[in-house]
């Protein structure tokens, strides 16, 4: 199964096209997130949101499963002049790299044993930003299936050993039914 689920992430990487924007949620929380310090992006892709980190001044550790995610990532790192670290990680297999991160950050990802193992690598006072649909995004969209998506309600649920600085659920910008979090070690 791991090797199939990295397949899948491969060719989905492969038929993308152009380059993506930093997470408009992440964008929104410029003010609250560190300049220094280290981060990791978990299951963070072709590293839109690493760059940004790292172009912020963070020494910035991106952990995917897709060998083509990480080719992108170190490409784009590459032309943007930063420094990416780039670890092929199945989270869901594999431990998270060691910490102690500053940051870690999460979107558009979900499985549920992570949550358990978050507060592990955040630094005292590190800060977790997290975001994922919930079932009510199945009103207006099929995609992901409700087997990626959290419960409504549930993401507070799921944290264990974090104290939670922000929480909000609902309809995004982007059209989107999230759960938004940011917590605190």
């Amino acid at each position: 199964m791991p090797e199939q689920d990295r397949q899948r992430w491969n060719t989905r990487y492969r038929e993308q096209v152009g380059t993506g924007e930093p997470s408009g949620f992440l964008r929104s929380l410029a003010d609250r997130l560190p300049r220094t310090g280290r981060a990791l992006d978990v299951a963070g892709g072709a590293g839109h949101d690493a760059l940004w980190l790292a172009r912020r001044g963070l020494d910035v550790t991106l952990a995917d499963i897709s060998d083509v995610a990480l080719e992108r990532a170190a490409e784009a790192a590459r032309g943007a002049g930063v420094e990416l670290r780039l670890q092929r990680l199945d989270v869901e297999l594999e431990p998270l790299p060691p910490g102690p991160f500053d940051l870690v950050l999460c979107l558009n990802f979900l499985w549920r044993p992570l949550f358990a193992e978050l507060p592990k690598v955040l630094a005292p006072g590190g800060l977790l930003v997290f975001a994922q649909p919930t079932r009510s995004n199945l009103q207006r969209h099929a995609h992901p299936s409700a087997r990626f998506l959290l419960e409504d309600g549930e993401l507070p649920r799921l944290l264990q050993g974090l104290e939670i600085v922000s929480y909000s659920e609902g309809w995004t910008e982007e059209g989107r039914h999230e759960a938004r979090l940011v917590a605190r070690a």
